[in-house]
């Protein structure tokens, strides 16, 4: 296979580190063109200063509702600059819903899982539009990329005349974090942590049960909170008496330094990439078995727990992770490997 320097023109609405997808697509593009490729980002809105070796070409931005216009309308735009900016050679990586390109990577469920809904909640004019987009995303590409085995196993379900264009998983990438001095967690204390501004969906209310319960035991053990705003969530805590901080929303990973264990149980997590950034600064994690970062959690490094287990179950896992003599091992998978695996799909194309 060619070592040439490759064509690449990635195509995503938002361009920077601006949410989970985005970040996946800046990293990676950075990557990429630090590896010595042509990158070209064809965008609504770049959010950053342009990486080096980049070229960003934003189209301007487009109200946000209905979500399914947003998408064709954007897509019309892409399909009209391409064909206004012929890009002989390249490879078109799209990370929405196109009507053409070659590779598409998919960082959440599909919109398919709509059809375990009761009738009446799938005829409408969004969900015909949202099945068409999502189908005419799958004929078209050549290589579909999923971001994790459980988004893997949910296309292969719902999709599966297109089970032989899906790639193994290509999960998302951590930046190198320095490693911290590792020691004990004292035998009446410790600090878990929770992150995540979709604070419902990732559990925070199972999360507080769980850290009060362990707090019956550890008089001053406290819980972190990261992403909603305070007043969001204060009612949570109405029986506590202090032993928790409401930190709101933090642009810097700092508070993983911090925590001994990252509690996620999640109700629904395509990825996770929280999970990995814990387990790269080694800090323990328990997670939910429907988190996609789930399958990277080792037993050395956490727990994986079944979303529908009771609570004694939860506390005793998050117990054994405050209770740990030794340190759990740096998760590595940087963003430099992630640009590898997909430099062998690109060359298929």
């Amino acid at each position: 296979m060619s070592d040439e320097p490759l064509k690449l023109l990635h195509v995503v609405r938002r361009y920077g580190p601006v949410g989970g997808m985005e970040r996946y697509v800046w990293e990676v593009t950075r990557e990429l063109a630090a590896l010595g490729h042509e990158v070209v980002v064809v965008c609504e809105r770049c959010h950053v200063a342009t990486p080096p070796g980049v070229i960003v070409h934003e189209l301007g931005e487009i109200a946000q509702r209905p979500r399914w216009l947003s998408l064709l309308r954007f897509g019309a735009r892409v399909a009209r600059w391409t064909e206004q900016n012929p890009q002989p050679g390249f490879v078109v990586h799209s990370n929405e819903r196109l009507a053409a390109h070659d590779v598409t990577t998919f960082h959440g469920p599909p919109f398919a899982t709509v059809r375990n809904k009761p009738w009446w909640k799938k005829i409408s004019l969004r969900v015909a539009m949202q099945f068409y987009l999502e189908r005419r995303e799958l004929e078209a590409a050549r290589f579909i990329v999923p971001n994790s085995g459980f988004i893997q196993r949910q296309l292969a379900h719902y999709y599966p005349e297109y089970a032989h264009k899906i790639t193994r998983p290509i999960v998302p990438g951590v930046t190198a974090t320095p490693l911290r001095a590792w020691k004990p967690v004292p035998a009446d204390g410790g600090i878990i942590g929770f992150v995540g501004v979709e604070w419902k969906r990732k559990g925070l209310p199972l999360a507080v049960k769980i850290a009060a319960e362990l707090r019956r035991e550890r008089p001053n053990l406290e819980l972190w909170v990261v992403g909603p705003q305070p007043q969001e969530i204060q009612h949570l805590f109405a029986d506590w008496n202090g032993g928790f901080k409401l930190l709101g929303w933090r642009s810097d990973a700092a508070h993983l330094q911090e925590i001994n264990v990252l509690l996620h149980p999640a109700r629904a997590e395509p990825f996770g990439m929280v999970i990995t950034e814990a387990m790269a600064a080694q800090a323990s994690v328990v997670v939910s078995d429907v988190c996609g970062a789930a399958t990277e959690v080792r037993s050395e490094a956490g727990a994986v727990v079944p979303l529908e287990a009771r609570l004694e179950q939860w506390v005793k896992a998050v117990r054994r992770q405050l209770q740990r003599d030794t340190a759990p091992p740096a998760y590595t998978h940087g963003w430099r490997k992630v640009a590898q695996e997909y430099e062998v799909i690109y060359r298929q194309c």
